[in-house]
């Protein structure tokens, strides 16, 4: 069941921090969707607003950090047009690829119009927590001495934050993961730990946002994996989700 909230954008705030607390993610029902200014000054209780700095997003970008999720395409192979067209996205934490310091804590969204079949392009919520649970104590440890290749050292998929073990990792569907372990397990170990992981996001147990105007969710990047279910796109009536990614 989703909170209610209204009035300044710190009560907004403050209701969200509670549920954050409680649950990792917090569900609003807002009065009416909030004005670009008062959306960054919401999020500026949470945290600090991340730049939006990738040339292929920027016609979708207002003030520098709010990303506008339309659907504007079809189906497309091309990866940076994915998010504002007809594709599922597969299930990640956000900002994998980079060091822990440099990704976001809050994934802020705020339904502006659900489009013209609410039902399709809903955002999924996979806890971490359920699915370290899924993992074999062999493979949690593969995990926490194996990292993107690109990486610096320590930047393993498993690691500890807060007195918490969580995860950084994408589903990178059909492209290739380039990793590098850091202890001495073999090939076949990573990979099998791998495949685990995969496995155990994507067992039963999701939570699908189904999209309505004025709908406020904001996911704790530590706490959640999130994707996207395949949509529908409408010129007419396109889909239209704001986004804030908080530190």
């Amino acid at each position: 069941m989703a909170a209610t909230a209204g009035g300044s954008p710190g009560d907004v705030a403050d209701v969200v921090r509670a549920e954050l607390r409680q649950h990792g993610a917090a569900v609003v029902e807002l009065a009416d969707t909030l004005s670009d200014e008062d959306f960054r000054a919401f999020g500026a209780h949470l945290g600090d607003a991340m730049p939006e700095i990738a040339p292929a997003v920027q016609p979708f970008v207002t003030d520098g950090v709010i990303l506008n999720l339309v659907t504007r395409h079809a189906h497309t192979a091309d990866t940076s047009l994915q998010p504002f067209a007809e594709n599922s996205l597969s299930l990640h934490s956000e900002g994998s690829g980079r060091t822990a310091g440099e990704q976001p804590r809050y994934i802020v969204l705020m339904c502006e119009d659900p489009g013209a079949d609410p039902a399709s392009a809903q955002t999924v919520l996979v806890s971490m927590s359920v699915v370290l649970q899924r993992l074999s104590a062999e493979d949690r440890a593969v995990l926490s001495r194996t990292r993107y290749a690109d990486l610096p050292a320590g930047e393993t998929i498993l690691r500890e934050h807060e007195g918490r073990e969580v995860f950084a990792f994408r589903d990178f569907l059909h492209d290739e993961l380039k990793w590098v372990n850091e202890g001495d397990d073999g090939d076949d170990a990573v990979d099998r730990a791998l495949q685990a992981l995969l496995a155990g996001m994507y067992e039963s147990g999701a939570s699908g946002v189904l999209w309505r105007r004025g709908l406020l969710v904001v996911i704790d990047n530590t706490y959640f994996f999130h994707g996207r279910t395949a949509g529908v796109s409408s010129p007419a009536h396109p889909r239209h989700l704001k986004r804030l990614r908080l530190r």
